[in-house]
Protein backbone atom coordinates (compact mmCIF):
# COMPACT_ATOMS: atom_id res chain seq x y z
CA UNK A 1 0.00 0.00 0.00
CA UNK A 2 1.45 3.32 -1.05
CA UNK A 3 1.82 6.20 1.38
CA UNK A 4 -0.82 8.29 -0.36
CA UNK A 5 -3.32 5.42 -0.33
CA UNK A 6 -2.65 4.83 3.39
CA UNK A 7 -3.40 8.48 4.16
CA UNK A 8 -6.72 8.26 2.28
CA UNK A 9 -7.78 5.19 4.32
CA UNK A 10 -6.88 6.92 7.62
CA UNK A 11 -8.89 10.01 6.67
CA UNK A 12 -11.84 7.81 5.69
CA UNK A 13 -11.78 6.08 9.11
CA UNK A 14 -11.55 9.43 10.91
CA UNK A 15 -14.53 10.72 8.94
CA UNK A 16 -16.60 7.69 9.95
CA UNK A 17 -15.62 8.10 13.60
CA UNK A 18 -16.49 11.81 13.47
CA UNK A 19 -19.92 10.99 11.99
CA UNK A 20 -20.53 8.42 14.75
CA UNK A 21 -19.61 10.93 17.45
CA UNK A 22 -21.92 13.52 15.90
CA UNK A 23 -24.81 11.01 15.80
CA UNK A 24 -24.23 10.07 19.45
CA UNK A 25 -24.16 13.74 20.51
CA UNK A 26 -27.34 14.44 18.53
CA UNK A 27 -29.09 11.45 20.14
CA UNK A 28 -28.09 12.58 23.63
CA UNK A 29 -29.36 16.10 22.95
CA UNK A 30 -32.70 14.72 21.71
CA UNK A 31 -33.11 12.47 24.75
CA UNK A 32 -32.26 15.28 27.16
CA UNK A 33 -34.63 17.69 25.47
CA UNK A 34 -37.47 15.16 25.72
CA UNK A 35 -37.19 15.46 29.48
CA UNK A 36 -38.87 18.87 29.43
CA UNK A 37 -41.29 18.66 26.52
CA UNK A 38 -45.03 18.62 26.98
CA UNK A 39 -47.07 16.76 24.37
CA UNK A 40 -50.73 17.64 24.04
CA UNK A 41 -53.54 17.73 21.52
CA UNK A 42 -55.38 20.92 20.71
CA UNK A 43 -58.36 21.73 22.92
CA UNK A 44 -60.41 21.98 19.75
CA UNK A 45 -59.52 18.41 18.80
CA UNK A 46 -61.42 16.93 21.72
CA UNK A 47 -60.37 15.65 25.17
CA UNK A 48 -56.83 16.46 26.20
CA UNK A 49 -54.44 13.52 25.92
CA UNK A 50 -51.23 14.98 27.28
CA UNK A 51 -48.37 13.80 29.44
CA UNK A 52 -45.36 15.47 30.99
CA UNK A 53 -41.78 14.31 31.23
CA UNK A 54 -39.60 16.38 33.51
CA UNK A 55 -40.08 19.68 35.33
CA UNK A 56 -42.38 22.44 34.13
CA UNK A 57 -42.84 26.13 34.75
CA UNK A 58 -46.48 26.63 35.77
CA UNK A 59 -47.70 30.17 35.26
CA UNK A 60 -50.72 31.68 37.01
CA UNK A 61 -52.44 35.06 36.68
CA UNK A 62 -54.08 36.10 39.94
CA UNK A 63 -55.62 39.45 40.88
CA UNK A 64 -56.84 40.82 44.19
CA UNK A 65 -60.35 42.16 43.52
CA UNK A 66 -62.76 44.02 45.78
CA UNK A 67 -66.23 42.49 46.10
CA UNK A 68 -69.28 42.59 48.36
CA UNK A 69 -69.41 39.11 49.90
CA UNK A 70 -72.59 37.56 51.33
CA UNK A 71 -71.97 34.95 54.04
CA UNK A 72 -75.63 33.82 53.96
CA UNK A 73 -76.99 34.40 50.44
CA UNK A 74 -80.10 32.20 50.89
CA UNK A 75 -81.41 34.27 53.80
CA UNK A 76 -82.18 31.08 55.73
CA UNK A 77 -80.48 28.44 57.87
CA UNK A 78 -79.83 25.69 55.32
CA UNK A 79 -78.72 23.25 58.04
CA UNK A 80 -82.07 23.34 59.86
CA UNK A 81 -84.16 24.17 56.80
CA UNK A 82 -85.80 26.98 58.78
CA UNK A 83 -85.56 30.72 59.20
CA UNK A 84 -82.70 32.10 61.27
CA UNK A 85 -83.29 31.94 65.03
CA UNK A 86 -82.41 34.69 67.51
CA UNK A 87 -78.80 33.50 67.87
CA UNK A 88 -78.22 33.38 64.12
CA UNK A 89 -79.83 36.78 63.58
CA UNK A 90 -77.21 38.30 65.85
CA UNK A 91 -74.70 37.57 63.06
CA UNK A 92 -76.64 37.71 59.80
CA UNK A 93 -79.53 40.18 60.22
CA UNK A 94 -78.95 43.71 58.94
CA UNK A 95 -80.43 46.70 60.73
CA UNK A 96 -79.91 50.37 61.57
CA UNK A 97 -76.96 49.44 63.80
CA UNK A 98 -75.92 46.12 62.26
CA UNK A 99 -74.17 45.27 59.00
CA UNK A 100 -75.74 41.82 58.58
CA UNK A 101 -74.28 39.15 56.30
CA UNK A 102 -72.78 41.25 53.46
CA UNK A 103 -69.27 42.63 53.90
CA UNK A 104 -66.76 44.24 51.61
CA UNK A 105 -63.86 41.84 50.89
CA UNK A 106 -60.70 41.66 48.82
CA UNK A 107 -60.32 38.24 47.17
CA UNK A 108 -57.74 36.48 45.00
CA UNK A 109 -59.23 35.49 41.62
CA UNK A 110 -57.81 33.76 38.55
CA UNK A 111 -57.51 35.36 35.09
CA UNK A 112 -56.62 34.10 31.64
CA UNK A 113 -53.48 36.19 31.03
CA UNK A 114 -51.45 39.18 32.17
CA UNK A 115 -53.90 41.69 30.67
CA UNK A 116 -56.33 40.78 33.49
CA UNK A 117 -59.33 41.59 31.32
CA UNK A 118 -61.02 38.16 31.37
CA UNK A 119 -61.75 36.34 34.61
CA UNK A 120 -62.42 32.62 34.48
CA UNK A 121 -65.57 31.24 36.06
CA UNK A 122 -65.40 28.19 38.30
CA UNK A 123 -67.03 24.95 37.17
CA UNK A 124 -70.06 23.94 39.21
CA UNK A 125 -68.19 21.29 41.21
CA UNK A 126 -65.76 23.94 42.50
CA UNK A 127 -68.30 26.58 43.54
CA UNK A 128 -67.95 25.25 47.09
CA UNK A 129 -64.50 26.98 47.27
CA UNK A 130 -66.34 30.20 48.06
CA UNK A 131 -64.01 33.10 48.76
CA UNK A 132 -60.80 31.05 48.64
CA UNK A 133 -58.29 32.05 45.98
CA UNK A 134 -57.47 29.80 43.00
CA UNK A 135 -55.76 26.50 43.84
CA UNK A 136 -52.10 26.78 42.84
CA UNK A 137 -50.85 23.34 41.77
CA UNK A 138 -47.39 22.01 40.95
CA UNK A 139 -45.29 18.85 41.01
CA UNK A 140 -41.99 18.45 42.84
CA UNK A 141 -39.29 19.76 40.50
CA UNK A 142 -41.53 22.37 38.88
CA UNK A 143 -41.26 26.16 39.02
CA UNK A 144 -44.29 28.34 39.83
CA UNK A 145 -44.67 31.88 38.51
CA UNK A 146 -47.57 34.06 39.60
CA UNK A 147 -48.29 37.34 37.84
CA UNK A 148 -50.16 39.28 40.51
CA UNK A 149 -52.26 42.40 40.02
CA UNK A 150 -53.57 44.35 42.98
CA UNK A 151 -56.98 45.87 42.27
CA UNK A 152 -57.77 46.53 45.93
CA UNK A 153 -57.67 49.86 47.73
CA UNK A 154 -54.72 48.93 49.97
CA UNK A 155 -51.24 47.47 49.30
CA UNK A 156 -51.23 43.68 49.04
CA UNK A 157 -48.90 40.80 48.23
CA UNK A 158 -48.77 37.02 47.80
CA UNK A 159 -46.71 35.21 50.43
CA UNK A 160 -46.50 31.41 49.97
CA UNK A 161 -45.94 28.72 52.56
CA UNK A 162 -43.74 25.68 51.96
CA UNK A 163 -42.25 26.38 48.53
CA UNK A 164 -38.76 27.81 47.86
CA UNK A 165 -38.38 31.57 47.37
CA UNK A 166 -35.68 34.22 47.60
CA UNK A 167 -36.18 37.62 49.24
CA UNK A 168 -37.55 39.20 46.05
CA UNK A 169 -40.33 36.61 45.96
CA UNK A 170 -41.26 36.35 49.65
CA UNK A 171 -44.12 38.86 49.61
CA UNK A 172 -43.62 39.90 53.24
CA UNK A 173 -42.13 43.24 54.40
CA UNK A 174 -40.05 43.28 57.56
CA UNK A 175 -36.57 44.32 58.67
CA UNK A 176 -34.53 41.66 56.89
CA UNK A 177 -31.51 43.76 55.99
CA UNK A 178 -32.25 43.68 52.27
CA UNK A 179 -31.94 46.74 49.97
CA UNK A 180 -35.03 48.51 48.68
CA UNK A 181 -34.58 47.01 45.20
CA UNK A 182 -35.34 43.56 46.67
CA UNK A 183 -38.58 44.66 48.32
CA UNK A 184 -40.89 45.55 45.43
CA UNK A 185 -42.82 42.29 45.83
CA UNK A 186 -43.26 42.76 49.57
CA UNK A 187 -45.95 45.39 49.05
CA UNK A 188 -47.67 45.77 45.67
CA UNK A 189 -49.43 49.11 45.36
CA UNK A 190 -53.02 49.52 44.22
CA UNK A 191 -53.32 48.91 40.44
CA UNK A 192 -49.76 47.62 40.17
CA UNK A 193 -48.47 44.22 39.00
CA UNK A 194 -45.64 42.01 40.15
CA UNK A 195 -44.31 38.59 39.13
CA UNK A 196 -43.44 36.08 41.86
CA UNK A 197 -41.30 33.00 41.14
CA UNK A 198 -41.14 30.02 43.51
CA UNK A 199 -39.25 26.75 43.30
CA UNK A 200 -40.73 23.36 44.21
CA UNK A 201 -37.93 21.25 45.73
CA UNK A 202 -38.40 17.88 47.44
CA UNK A 203 -38.88 19.56 50.83
CA UNK A 204 -41.96 21.35 49.44
CA UNK A 205 -43.56 18.04 48.49
CA UNK A 206 -45.14 15.21 50.50
CA UNK A 207 -43.23 13.95 53.53
CA UNK A 208 -42.76 10.37 54.76
CA UNK A 209 -46.22 10.23 56.37
CA UNK A 210 -48.03 12.06 53.56
CA UNK A 211 -49.75 10.56 50.59
CA UNK A 212 -49.02 11.57 47.00
CA UNK A 213 -49.68 15.27 47.63
CA UNK A 214 -49.42 17.89 50.33
CA UNK A 215 -51.02 21.25 51.06
CA UNK A 216 -49.66 24.72 51.69
CA UNK A 217 -51.34 28.10 51.64
CA UNK A 218 -50.74 31.59 50.29
CA UNK A 219 -51.95 34.92 51.62
CA UNK A 220 -51.21 38.62 51.66
CA UNK A 221 -48.56 39.62 54.19
CA UNK A 222 -48.24 43.42 53.88
CA UNK A 223 -50.38 43.88 56.99
CA UNK A 224 -51.15 40.23 57.63
CA UNK A 225 -54.03 40.55 60.10
CA UNK A 226 -56.30 42.95 58.15
CA UNK A 227 -55.13 41.46 54.83
CA UNK A 228 -56.23 37.93 55.66
CA UNK A 229 -59.41 38.95 57.49
CA UNK A 230 -60.24 40.99 54.38
CA UNK A 231 -60.15 37.71 52.44
CA UNK A 232 -56.74 37.34 50.78
CA UNK A 233 -56.08 33.61 51.24
CA UNK A 234 -55.77 30.59 48.97
CA UNK A 235 -54.45 26.97 48.86
CA UNK A 236 -51.34 25.47 47.27
CA UNK A 237 -51.15 21.78 46.34
CA UNK A 238 -47.80 20.08 45.68
CA UNK A 239 -47.78 16.56 44.24
CA UNK A 240 -44.89 14.11 44.49
CA UNK A 241 -42.57 13.79 41.51
CA UNK A 242 -44.02 11.44 38.90
CA UNK A 243 -47.44 11.20 40.59
CA UNK A 244 -49.24 14.14 38.99
CA UNK A 245 -51.73 14.57 36.19
CA UNK A 246 -50.77 17.21 33.59
CA UNK A 247 -52.54 19.91 35.62
CA UNK A 248 -50.64 19.00 38.80
CA UNK A 249 -53.38 17.03 40.57
CA UNK A 250 -52.32 13.70 42.12
CA UNK A 251 -53.05 10.79 39.79
CA UNK A 252 -54.21 8.47 42.59
CA UNK A 253 -57.03 10.76 43.79
CA UNK A 254 -60.49 11.00 42.21
CA UNK A 255 -61.88 14.05 44.03
CA UNK A 256 -60.22 16.90 45.90
CA UNK A 257 -61.83 19.31 48.35
CA UNK A 258 -60.17 22.41 49.86
CA UNK A 259 -61.78 23.81 53.00
CA UNK A 260 -61.02 26.84 55.20
CA UNK A 261 -62.40 26.98 58.75
CA UNK A 262 -62.07 30.53 60.05
CA UNK A 263 -63.85 32.98 62.32
CA UNK A 264 -63.59 35.93 59.95
CA UNK A 265 -63.27 38.90 62.27
CA UNK A 266 -64.71 41.68 60.15
CA UNK A 267 -63.79 44.15 62.91
CA UNK A 268 -60.16 43.68 61.86
CA UNK A 269 -60.48 44.18 58.08
CA UNK A 270 -59.49 47.17 55.98
CA UNK A 271 -63.18 47.96 55.32
CA UNK A 272 -65.16 47.72 58.58
CA UNK A 273 -64.93 51.36 59.66
CA UNK A 274 -66.31 52.64 56.34
CA UNK A 275 -69.22 50.19 56.59
CA UNK A 276 -69.93 51.11 60.21
CA UNK A 277 -70.17 54.81 59.38
CA UNK A 278 -72.73 54.13 56.64
CA UNK A 279 -75.20 52.53 59.07
CA UNK A 280 -78.34 54.51 59.85
CA UNK A 281 -77.51 54.40 63.57
CA UNK A 282 -73.84 53.49 63.75
CA UNK A 283 -72.86 52.03 67.13
CA UNK A 284 -69.59 52.83 68.83
CA UNK A 285 -66.69 51.00 67.20
CA UNK A 286 -65.87 49.29 70.51
CA UNK A 287 -69.45 48.24 71.28
CA UNK A 288 -69.12 44.58 72.39
CA UNK A 289 -72.37 43.37 70.81
CA UNK A 290 -71.56 45.11 67.53
CA UNK A 291 -68.11 43.56 67.46
CA UNK A 292 -69.51 40.08 68.15
CA UNK A 293 -72.02 40.48 65.31
CA UNK A 294 -69.11 41.00 62.91
CA UNK A 295 -67.38 37.69 63.71
CA UNK A 296 -68.47 35.40 60.91
CA UNK A 297 -67.90 31.75 61.87
CA UNK A 298 -67.49 30.53 58.34
CA UNK A 299 -66.46 27.60 56.17
CA UNK A 300 -65.08 28.84 52.84
CA UNK A 301 -66.88 32.12 53.51
CA UNK A 302 -70.36 30.77 54.30
CA UNK A 303 -72.34 30.35 57.53
CA UNK A 304 -75.27 28.11 58.49
CA UNK A 305 -74.79 25.79 55.52
CA UNK A 306 -75.17 28.49 52.88
CA UNK A 307 -72.24 27.28 50.78
CA UNK A 308 -72.75 25.15 47.67
CA UNK A 309 -72.88 21.42 48.45
CA UNK A 310 -69.57 19.55 48.28
CA UNK A 311 -70.15 16.38 46.26
CA UNK A 312 -68.37 13.08 45.56
CA UNK A 313 -69.21 9.62 44.28
CA UNK A 314 -69.60 6.50 46.40
CA UNK A 315 -66.27 4.66 46.57
CA UNK A 316 -64.19 7.48 45.11
CA UNK A 317 -60.72 8.24 46.44
CA UNK A 318 -61.38 11.62 48.05
CA UNK A 319 -58.69 13.88 49.50
CA UNK A 320 -59.66 16.69 51.87
CA UNK A 321 -57.26 19.62 52.35
CA UNK A 322 -58.41 21.48 55.48
CA UNK A 323 -56.83 24.70 56.79
CA UNK A 324 -57.45 27.45 59.31
CA UNK A 325 -56.46 31.08 59.78
CA UNK A 326 -57.34 33.64 62.43
CA UNK A 327 -56.74 34.29 66.12
CA UNK A 328 -57.05 32.48 69.46
CA UNK A 329 -60.72 31.80 68.71
CA UNK A 330 -59.76 29.71 65.70
CA UNK A 331 -59.31 26.41 67.51
CA UNK A 332 -61.43 24.10 65.37
CA UNK A 333 -62.43 20.44 65.34
CA UNK A 334 -63.89 19.69 61.90
CA UNK A 335 -66.11 16.60 62.10
CA UNK A 336 -67.55 14.51 59.26
CA UNK A 337 -70.90 12.81 59.75
CA UNK A 338 -71.54 9.54 57.91
CA UNK A 339 -68.00 8.63 56.82
CA UNK A 340 -64.49 8.40 58.24
CA UNK A 341 -61.09 9.63 57.10
CA UNK A 342 -57.43 8.70 57.45
CA UNK A 343 -55.32 11.53 58.91
CA UNK A 344 -51.59 11.01 59.61
CA UNK A 345 -52.11 7.27 59.33
CA UNK A 346 -54.95 7.17 61.86
CA UNK A 347 -58.65 6.47 61.34
CA UNK A 348 -60.89 9.25 62.62
CA UNK A 349 -63.94 11.36 61.86
CA UNK A 350 -62.69 14.52 63.62
CA UNK A 351 -59.45 16.46 63.22
CA UNK A 352 -57.89 19.39 65.09
CA UNK A 353 -56.90 22.73 63.55
CA UNK A 354 -54.99 25.71 64.88
CA UNK A 355 -54.59 29.10 63.16
CA UNK A 356 -52.22 28.86 60.20
CA UNK A 357 -52.22 25.04 60.14
CA UNK A 358 -53.17 22.59 57.40
CA UNK A 359 -54.37 18.96 57.70
CA UNK A 360 -54.78 16.47 54.85
CA UNK A 361 -57.16 13.52 55.12
CA UNK A 362 -58.19 10.72 52.76
CA UNK A 363 -61.73 9.37 52.55
CA UNK A 364 -63.28 6.50 50.64
CA UNK A 365 -66.98 7.22 51.20
CA UNK A 366 -69.13 4.13 51.70
CA UNK A 367 -72.28 5.76 53.07
CA UNK A 368 -74.37 7.68 50.52
CA UNK A 369 -76.47 10.69 51.40
CA UNK A 370 -76.18 14.31 52.51
CA UNK A 371 -74.01 14.62 55.60
CA UNK A 372 -73.08 17.34 58.07
CA UNK A 373 -69.51 18.69 58.12
CA UNK A 374 -69.02 21.12 60.99
CA UNK A 375 -66.80 22.41 63.77
CA UNK A 376 -67.47 20.59 67.05
CA UNK A 377 -66.64 23.62 69.23
CA UNK A 378 -70.07 24.42 70.68
CA UNK A 379 -69.84 28.21 70.36
CA UNK A 380 -68.84 27.79 66.73
CA UNK A 381 -71.78 25.46 66.02
CA UNK A 382 -74.24 28.03 67.40
CA UNK A 383 -72.59 30.81 65.37
CA UNK A 384 -73.03 28.91 62.09
CA UNK A 385 -69.74 27.08 61.39
CA UNK A 386 -71.56 24.24 59.63
CA UNK A 387 -71.84 22.97 56.08
CA UNK A 388 -72.76 19.74 54.26
CA UNK A 389 -71.30 17.27 51.78
CA UNK A 390 -73.08 14.74 49.59
CA UNK A 391 -72.03 11.21 48.68
CA UNK A 392 -73.72 10.28 45.40
CA UNK A 393 -74.48 6.81 44.14
CA UNK A 394 -73.69 5.89 40.54
CA UNK A 395 -75.52 8.11 38.02
CA UNK A 396 -77.17 10.11 40.83
CA UNK A 397 -77.38 13.85 40.15
CA UNK A 398 -76.24 16.25 42.90
CA UNK A 399 -78.94 17.79 45.06
CA UNK A 400 -79.85 21.22 43.69
CA UNK A 401 -81.86 22.81 46.50
CA UNK A 402 -78.86 24.51 48.06
CA UNK A 403 -78.54 28.24 47.27
CA UNK A 404 -76.52 29.45 44.35
CA UNK A 405 -73.57 31.80 44.63
CA UNK A 406 -74.34 35.27 45.94
CA UNK A 407 -74.50 38.26 43.65
CA UNK A 408 -71.46 40.51 43.57
CA UNK A 409 -72.13 44.18 44.13
CA UNK A 410 -69.54 46.72 43.05
CA UNK A 411 -67.63 48.40 45.83
CA UNK A 412 -69.24 51.85 46.21
CA UNK A 413 -65.95 53.20 47.56
CA UNK A 414 -64.30 52.44 44.23
CA UNK A 415 -66.77 53.25 41.40
CA UNK A 416 -66.09 51.79 38.00
CA UNK A 417 -64.16 53.88 35.51
CA UNK A 418 -62.68 53.09 32.15
CA UNK A 419 -59.46 51.19 32.77
CA UNK A 420 -56.29 52.45 31.16
CA UNK A 421 -52.94 50.70 31.68
CA UNK A 422 -49.39 51.59 30.94
CA UNK A 423 -47.52 50.03 28.08
CA UNK A 424 -45.88 47.50 30.41
CA UNK A 425 -49.24 45.97 31.36
CA UNK A 426 -49.93 44.99 27.75
CA UNK A 427 -46.74 43.02 27.28
CA UNK A 428 -46.99 39.32 26.53
CA UNK A 429 -46.61 37.07 29.61
CA UNK A 430 -43.26 35.69 28.36
CA UNK A 431 -41.67 39.16 28.61
CA UNK A 432 -42.36 39.55 32.31
CA UNK A 433 -39.25 39.03 34.40
CA UNK A 434 -39.61 37.24 37.75
CA UNK A 435 -39.03 39.34 40.82
CA UNK A 436 -39.72 42.64 39.12
CA UNK A 437 -42.39 45.33 39.38
CA UNK A 438 -43.92 45.18 35.93
CA UNK A 439 -46.70 47.74 35.72
CA UNK A 440 -48.46 50.61 37.39
CA UNK A 441 -52.09 50.58 36.27
CA UNK A 442 -53.87 53.88 35.96
CA UNK A 443 -57.49 53.32 36.86
CA UNK A 444 -60.03 50.77 38.02
CA UNK A 445 -60.10 46.97 38.35
CA UNK A 446 -60.79 45.07 35.09
CA UNK A 447 -64.14 43.89 33.94
CA UNK A 448 -65.00 40.24 33.78
CA UNK A 449 -68.40 39.58 35.27
CA UNK A 450 -70.16 40.59 38.47
CA UNK A 451 -70.74 37.27 40.18
CA UNK A 452 -69.08 36.70 43.53
CA UNK A 453 -67.30 33.57 42.32
CA UNK A 454 -63.48 33.57 42.38
CA UNK A 455 -62.18 31.72 39.34
CA UNK A 456 -60.30 28.41 39.65
CA UNK A 457 -57.35 27.11 37.68
CA UNK A 458 -58.81 24.66 35.21
CA UNK A 459 -57.42 22.24 32.67
CA UNK A 460 -55.98 23.59 29.44
CA UNK A 461 -58.89 22.12 27.49
CA UNK A 462 -61.24 24.35 29.48
CA UNK A 463 -59.18 27.53 29.15
CA UNK A 464 -57.04 27.43 32.26
CA UNK A 465 -55.06 30.41 33.60
CA UNK A 466 -52.47 27.71 34.38
CA UNK A 467 -50.05 27.44 31.48
CA UNK A 468 -47.16 24.99 31.30
CA UNK A 469 -43.89 26.17 29.82
CA UNK A 470 -40.89 24.10 28.90
CA UNK A 471 -37.85 24.60 31.14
Amino acid sequence: MTGSHRRVVVRHRRDRQTRRVRWVIAAVVVLLSMGTVQFSTSARAGPQTSFHIGPLTRTYYIAADEVAWNYAPSGTNIITGQQFDATAKKYVQAGPSRIGSIYRKCLYRGYTDASFTHRLQRPADEDYLGFLGPVIRAQVGDTITVTFRNNCSFPASIHPHGVFYDKKNEGAPYNDGRPVRDKAGDSVATRAQYVYTWGVPERAGPGPMDGSSTMWMYHSHVHEVPDTFSGLMGPIEITARGKAHPDGRPNDVDRELFVLYSVMDENSTHYLEAQRRKLAKPPAADDADFQESNKMHSINGYVYGNGPLMTMQLGQRVRWYVMSMGNEGDLHTPHWHGNTVIAAGMRTDTIGLLPGTMVITDMTPDDPGIWLFHCHVTDHVLAGMQTRYQVLTTHQAPTTHQPGPPVLRRNPLSPARTSRTTRASSLSPTRYRPGRLVAQVADSPPTGGTQNRPAPLRTAAAGNPLKTVET
